[in-house]
């Protein structure tokens, strides 16, 4: 009698870095031939516990180096209170278990919350990581997530069709110290608003479809400019972070040249102990020198591979380009480069990156920058200043949003000349910037026209330094008016309305004589006169 081995074959299916346009992981699909084995495997949690070792055994079978998902039932978990087995089939195999993500598959449903914990607490004490699969599309309750603290959340693609589901989706993996995925990518659409959204990686037919073969190339549409704003702290390596190729501590030369030669595109091999963490940085041109030189094999191939190596060059997983830069320019310039480790809270490697994909992607940023800045002022213009109003939005943080312009401009050009007046316009420009603090951004909109982005408690020190300023042009004597709105989470849904509630503000210190201060808070009737003759609230019109 045939089982159901006999009829079941497994395809593989990229999980495509949307940074770096390289393939972080293989997810591993079962693909029975006849009858519903996957059924089968839902109401069974012992048959779903060997589907996943067979999955597993297949990735080894094809020799796949990368990282490995794979798919196993809540309730399995619940029911097995773990994949001992998996993990036995792991280690017989010479791989990692941290290497091994296992993706928590719906329905959660009637599923015993507390069981599921324990085993999923059990599974990371051996190592393995935690996905959150089919969040947002299937019954997992937000909770149950939170306590789950997965180390990635897959989303359906059809969130996309909802972003500020998927950017709250991204303020809560933030907040998790997870990264978020989309699924069922299809079309170039669905991966530009994918990364307008904040997703890190993604699948789908768009990239590659499953295959019986892993696959060694995968399309990636190339990003639009600006299409990801980058913030000014440098943008996080969670965003760049590649498979690392591992070996144990105790790896010889021999092994670690197998596999460099039979890898082209690994650049360097760590090696780690037995909880994963690096204890050995091997560059790949430095080591196959050492062994291509003259008597070079016979020396070291069965010596430790660690005698080869350097100390490893490490990060934690919450830090930013600007600091990997920063632990990258330490020692000899022989080391730039090598790959920089990045570690978990426990020191254990998640993963590495490159430093020409880091450069590649802070000199885009600059360069994007430089194209929008304002030519008299050097400031930025409206779209660095929306696209970081976008954001502190999505990640659910207060802020102000000022605008501040100069009074009858038109008069002071036609009675100062324009060279007073652009004079003018750049000192209002360097008093704004010289005021602002670490968490504002200044952009010059045009003409006398700016905008100020800002903590709410920065406001103050803020408008004091621009309006409590003697201002004049050509001997003229000049007054400034701001306009400021205040937003708290969930006040505005994006940067259009932010303005929106700016303009009658606007309008509003405009009316006022000499320098002028009003502020409103958004989806609030009204205004307060912070600056000027009228000394008490009165209704916006």
């Amino acid at each position: 009698m045939r089982s159901w081995t006999d009829t079941l074959r497994f395809a593989f299916q990229p999980v495509v870095n949307l940074m770096t346009g390289g393939v972080a992981a293989l997810e591993i699909l079962a693909r029975p031939e006849a009858g519903d084995v996957l059924a089968e495997a839902r109401r069974d949690p012992g048959l779903d516990g060997r589907l996943a070792v067979a999955a597993f055994r297949a990735a080894v079978h094809k020799e796949t180096l990368l990282p490995l998902h794979l798919n196993v039932f809540a309730g399995t978990l619940a029911d097995l209170g773990g994949l001992a087995p998996l993990h036995d089939a792991v280690r017989e195999a010479g791989r990692l278990p941290w290497e091994v993500t296992i993706d928590v598959a719906p329905p959660y449903t009637h599923v015993p919350q507390q069981a599921l914990l324990e085993a999923v607490a059990a599974l990371r004490d051996q190592g393995f990581r935690i996905c959150a699969d089919g969040v947002g599309d299937g019954d997992a309750p937000l909770r149950l997530l939170m306590d789950l603290a997965p180390e990635l959340v897959k989303l359906d693609a059809s969130l996309l069709a909802r972003p500020a589901a998927v950017r709250a989706m991204r303020t809560l993996c933030d907040e998790l110290g997870a990264l978020l995925s989309v699924e069922g990518v299809e079309t170039e659409l669905q991966c530009a608003a994918a990364r307008s959204a904040g997703a890190q990686l993604a699948q789908g037919d768009l990239f590659a479809p499953p295959a019986r073969l892993p696959a060694a190339d995968v399309y990636v549409p190339p990003r639009s400019p600006g299409a990801v704003p980058v913030s000014r702290s440098g943008p996080s390596v969670r965003e760049f972070v590649r498979p690392a190729a591992l070996l144990p501590a105790t790896a010889s030369a021999g092994q670690v040249r197998a596999l460099l030669t039979g890898s082209p595109d690994v650049s360097g091999v760590l090696l780690v102990d037995r909880d994963g963490v690096p204890v050995r940085s091997v560059h790949r041109s430095r080591f196959l020198l050492s062994m291509s030189g003259r008597y070079g094999h016979a020396l070291y191939a069965d010596r430790p591979a660690a005698k080869l190596g350097d100390l490893p060059r490490t990060v934690g997983v919450d830090a930013t380009a600007w600091e990997v830069l920063d632990v990258v320019a330490v020692g000899g310039r022989d080391r730039t480069s090598d790959d920089v480790a990045v570690v978990d809270a426990y020191g254990r490697c998640v993963g590495v990156v490159r430093l020409a994909d880091l450069v590649r992607a802070l000199a885009e940023n600059r360069v994007e920058e430089a194209a929008g800045l304002n030519p008299l002022t050097r400031l930025p213009g409206s779209d660095a200043i929306t696209g970081e109003v976008d954001r502190r939005i999505a990640e659910g943080r207060p802020f102000a949003l000022s605008w501040l312009d100069v009074d009858h401009f038109k008069q002071v050009n036609d009675g100062a000349g324009f060279a007073a007046g652009d004079e003018l316009i750049r000192t209002v420009g360097r008093v704004l910037q010289q005021a602002a603090s670490g968490h504002t951004r200044v952009g010059h909109i045009g003409g006398d026209d700016f905008l100020v982005l800002t903590d709410p408690e920065g406001l103050d020190p803020l408008a004091a330094a621009v309006l409590d300023a003697s201002w004049s042009a050509g001997g003229r004597s000049v007054t400034l008016s701001l306009a400021t709105v205040l937003c708290v989470p969930g006040s505005v849904p994006d940067h259009r309305q932010a303005a929106a509630c700016l303009a009658p503000l606007k309008k509003a210190a405009k009316a006022l004589p000499g320098a002028s201060w009003v502020v409103g808070r958004a989806g609030v009737p009204g205004h307060e006169v912070r600056r000027g003759s009228e000394l008490a609230p009165t209704p916006t019109r």
